[in-house]
């Protein structure tokens, strides 16, 4: 979930849609494609129909949506699907912080934490933390980060407040996005679109600077201290409001939150 600027998205979308005319096999997907070029990734359905999916999400134009405050303040969250602690802060601290002030406060999540990756000469292969279910979770959370849209934190918080991360994610889908087919989320965690898209996180998480040692982790405006770790795992929505620059939105006057301290260390 990244910010835009409406004249970047407006000058890039033009680029994309002239790159993908000139690239997308026409004749091929032209019995099931009945849009324009200029909404060829409008959807992940239009996408997935004119045979341009994969260039769409190397665009992001299917995985972004558009802010208008450049001011709001950028937080991002390296954690797990089935780390006790990540679970925790996310449905507990940082999705109620958001859903009070998501006007200032744009969250980017990056489903990897302490995984491990190798190639085998065909595909990345992971190990996790908490075992394969969790790497199956982690999949899934990033498929949706990318094809669920600006509905994707909705759904991957009714995953991680569930029971059963695993288990309930079809039912979280189809309560907060309906539209997108479980089939297209299946799709991806079983083909090379969700192994390259781990494999992003991967280098993602790997370039963290300071290296991450623990999960949840927390960057504010691309900054990691543990004063700032500290404050966001016990007071996330006055941090938030004390950053941003802005005219403070009413519910920067609410009392802060119970506080959330729970990690899985990387070993």
């Amino acid at each position: 979930m990244r910010l835009w600027k409406a004249l970047d998205m407006q000058t890039g979308f033009l680029l994309l849609v002239l790159t993908l005319w000139s690239s997308a096999d026409v004749g091929q997907c032209v019995s099931s494609c009945t849009a324009a070029p200029s909404q060829w990734c409008s959807s992940v359905d239009s996408a997935i129909q004119c045979g341009v999916l994969k260039q769409c999400l190397e665009a992001n134009f299917t995985r972004s949506h558009y802010h208008q405050d450049d001011r709001s303040v950028q937080l991002e969250l390296y954690y797990e699907s089935l780390c006790p602690g990540c679970r925790g802060f996310l449905t507990q601290m940082l999705f109620p912080t958001w859903t009070m002030l998501q006007d200032i406060l744009s969250v980017t999540l990056v489903p990897y934490g302490n995984a491990k990756e190798w190639f085998d000469g065909k595909k990345y292969v992971f190990t996790c933390q908490h075992g394969e279910e969790e790497c199956l979770g982690n999949m899934i959370e990033t498929c949706l980060l990318t094809l669920a849209g600006s509905s994707a934190f909705q759904v991957i918080y009714c995953m991680e407040s569930s029971t059963d991360v695993i288990k309930s994610a079809e039912a979280c889908l189809n309560l907060y996005q309906p539209t997108l087919k479980w089939a297209n989320v299946v799709s991806c965690v079983d083909g090379d679109m969700g192994n390259k898209l781990m494999h992003l996180n991967a280098l993602k998480t790997g370039a963290l600077k300071p290296a991450h040692n623990y999960v949840p982790w927390v960057t504010i405006n691309g900054e990691h201290t543990d004063v700032l770790q500290n404050e966001a795992m016990n007071a996330l929505l006055p941090l938030v409001c004390s950053l941003y620059q802005g005219p403070k939105p009413d519910a920067c006057g609410s009392s802060q939150r119970k506080p959330y301290r729970s990690y899985c260390h990387n070993d």
